[in-house]
């Protein structure tokens, strides 16, 4: 791991953070997670197993710390890990022929959705409400963020790439 990655990653977890903690809960004090598109962001500019791990768990830890949502700060611990090695194993999929602009949005709805399922599963067996509420909050704050999160990712990612080439920073 090389340090100026590193710096990088943690910037990103920074950022996301911030935009975490301003963002105002939809329902429920459930609110989008801004951190999951950083840490996409992260998984596809370093595409490496020790990086996704340590950004996952980075991730899982500071969502937890922010959270709003009943039963979210175990919920994020389980969520991050898991989202971000089915992200990173869909991208290893990916064949490297293919524009990542083009499925970086693609890559980013699919580990918002299982991310949010994820999410909700644990936090309605931590509270102990594992009735029919489940698509409910899958409807209402699912998809929006996932809506979020692949417009969001498609303004930040070509220009986080433009950065990186012009300061000739090597990335996958």
């Amino acid at each position: 791991m090389k340090t100026k990655d590193l710096v990088l990653l943690a910037l990103f977890m920074g950022i996301g953070a911030v935009l975490h903690i301003i963002t105002p809960p939809i329902l429920f004090g459930m609110k989008p997670d801004i951190m999951l598109p950083m840490m996409f962001l992260g998984i596809l500019i370093f595409p490496k197993a020790n990086y996704v791990l340590v950004l996952s768990i980075a991730t899982g830890v500071i969502s937890a710390l922010t959270t709003t949502a009943p039963g979210g700060q175990i919920s994020n611990l389980v969520d991050k890990p898991i989202t971000a090695f089915v992200f990173f194993g869909l991208l290893m999929l990916v064949p490297k022929q293919l524009n990542k602009k083009i499925i970086a949005p693609v890559l980013v709805a699919l580990g918002t959705i299982v991310s949010g399922s994820v999410f909700l599963s644990m936090a309605l067996f931590v509270i102990g409400q594992m009735g029919g509420s489940f698509i409910a909050l899958f409807i209402a704050v699912v998809l929006p963020a996932t809506l979020f999160n692949v417009v969001f990712t498609i303004i930040l990612y070509p220009i986080v790439q433009s950065i990186l080439q012009r300061s000739q920073m090597s990335f996958a």
